[in-house]
């Protein structure tokens, strides 16, 4: 039952997070200059967290382009330079489990925030890494 009231408040929390950005957000922050070197820090950054790198297939679907995450009651504002990752690893068992969606924020060359994947790999990270890829122009359809 506890589970039950649980998934329930955090269905009730996704559908009140209003995502739509504005225009005076937008041009509240500064983007820093685009990033050269983002494929090489996002392979790094996966590298210590994924079961099996060398084997992990990784596609860069978007990006970079300039994203803005607005504040909701459940994730900070984030802004960079975003990219749409596709991810598909080995699980323990060594058999691939089908591609997943990750939006990376960079800002200055270093990664600043990560929607799904490994480190994040819940409803609501799922849910905005599939909503930015698709803003990128990478939806993700399973």
């Amino acid at each position: 039952m506890k589970r039950f009231l649980l998934f329930v408040l955090v269905a009730a929390a996704l559908a009140g997070c209003d995502t739509t950005v504005k225009k005076s957000e937008l041009e509240s922050v500064d983007y820093g200059p685009r990033p050269q070197y983002w494929q090489a820090e996002i392979r790094d950054y996966l590298k210590i967290r994924l079961t099996d790198p060398a084997a992990a297939i990784v596609e860069f679907r978007a990006g970079p382009t300039q994203l803005y995450q607005r504040e909701t009651p459940l994730r900070k504002k984030e802004w960079g330079w975003a990219v749409c990752v596709w991810v598909n690893d080995k699980n323990k068992q060594g058999a691939f489990d089908g591609f997943y969606p990750m939006s990376v924020f960079i800002r200055n060359e270093k990664i600043e925030h990560v929607n799904g994947g490994p480190d994040d790999d819940n409803l609501l990270g799922n849910r905005y890494a599939r909503e930015h890829c698709e803003q990128l122009g990478a939806p993700f359809k399973k």
